[in-house]
């Protein structure tokens, strides 16, 4: 039996014992250690996302844990071994798997929105999914790999070279870490945030941040730029406000990267595209390549992982947790402790 933390219907949460299912052909039984709560659960939590997602559903996607059992025909890992996952399985047989783009599968299965996900005690998925994590990195610090791959996938899709100029509309945790990204990347980076908590904690790290309440952001790049505008911009924000900015820093081609997911169409300044020759990218997800630099980044200390850490609540307070994120306030990323100890054994 595993403890799992589940969504039931809009706005609410219960955790629940459940049967922990034991490894097949080709599969793992996992001890998730920290699961991550990221915008995607909110959105699932407010219910924006029940029609993709079957009550009662476990969640989670951004975790870390170790191997407990290999099912039959796996070869290259045994109990013990600390892992990621990197929670997409697709069909192989869709016209993106087709052309090579497997992570946006037209028939994909998030695992964790779409299947269950990894805010359990033990949690089954496919030996495929998995990628080694090194002894070195403490599993906390490793829960923050898969956001870690979102902003490499976000920065690798923006083509940001050395040198650019580059501005990042939205300081939440993968805000941040699309700046930490780019900056790694050799680019000149500034970020915008209205939440005053988020704007300290980034300056923390050595990043330059513009309040948009405050600050009259594109006249702040003319400056910075000389007039000429920046190179690439991401939407993070996920508001209407955020995709204004985002396309009037940009200077004559342009490049707008789309990050956060928008529930619902927004108006775009097409002329601004026209008249700048601008260019809009779509970035979703991320595939094994991302989530191998990822993994790079956060055991090296590029990511300051540990900074981006509010607070770690065991499992049967994510509930509260996730009450608290909607809430905002001083907080940036919560973990949730699945360990058998944070809940006074196993179940």
């Amino acid at each position: 039996m595993t403890l799992a933390v589940r969504y039931t219907a809009a706005r609410t949460l219960d955790t629940a014992v459940a049967p922990s299912t034991p490894p097949g052909p080709g599969e793992v039984e996992l001890a998730p250690a920290y699961v991550g709560i990221c915008g995607t659960d909110l959105h699932i939590f407010h219910g924006d996302m029940d029609a993709r997602v079957a009550a009662p559903a476990v969640l989670g996607h951004e975790m870390s844990g170790r191997i407990v059992r290999v099912g039959p025909g796996v070869e290259d890992w045994q109990p013990g071994d600390a892992v990621t996952v990197m929670p997409l399985r697709w069909d192989d047989t869709c016209p993106a798997c087709r052309s090579g783009h497997q992570h946006i599968c037209q028939h994909l299965d998030f695992i964790g929105i779409d299947s269950p996900g990894a805010m359990q005690q033990r949690w089954t998925v496919p030996a495929s999914t998995l990628l080694r994590l090194p002894d070195s990195l403490p599993l906390d610090l490793a829960a923050l790999v898969e956001p870690t791959a979102v902003a490499v996938h976000d920065v690798g899709r923006a083509q940001v070279a050395e040198g650019e100029k580059a501005v990042v509309v939205g300081g939440g945790p993968v805000g941040v870490l699309i700046a930490l990204v780019a900056r790694a990347a050799g680019a000149d980076v500034r970020v915008v945030e209205l939440n005053a908590h988020r704007r300290l904690l980034a300056e923390e790290l050595g990043l330059t941040v513009w309040s948009p309440g405050d600050d009259d952001v594109p006249a702040l790049v003319r400056e910075w730029t000389g007039d000429a505008g920046a190179d690439v911009a991401f939407e993070v924000s996920g508001a209407a406000g955020g995709v204004d900015t985002a396309v009037d820093v940009l200077g004559v081609r342009g490049r707008l990267c789309l990050v956060a997911i928008h529930p619902r169409p927004r108006e775009v300044n097409l002329h601004r595209f026209f008249w700048r020759e601008l260019t809009l990218v779509g970035a979703r997800l991320y595939d094994r390549g991302d989530f191998e630099k990822a993994v790079t980044l956060v055991a090296d200390g590029t990511i300051p992982a540990e900074r981006l850490i509010s607070k770690v609540v065991p499992l049967t307070q994510a509930p509260a947790a996730f009450e608290a994120l909607e809430g905002g306030g001083d907080v940036m990323k919560i973990l949730v402790d699945c360990t058998d100890d944070a809940q006074g054994g196993a179940v």
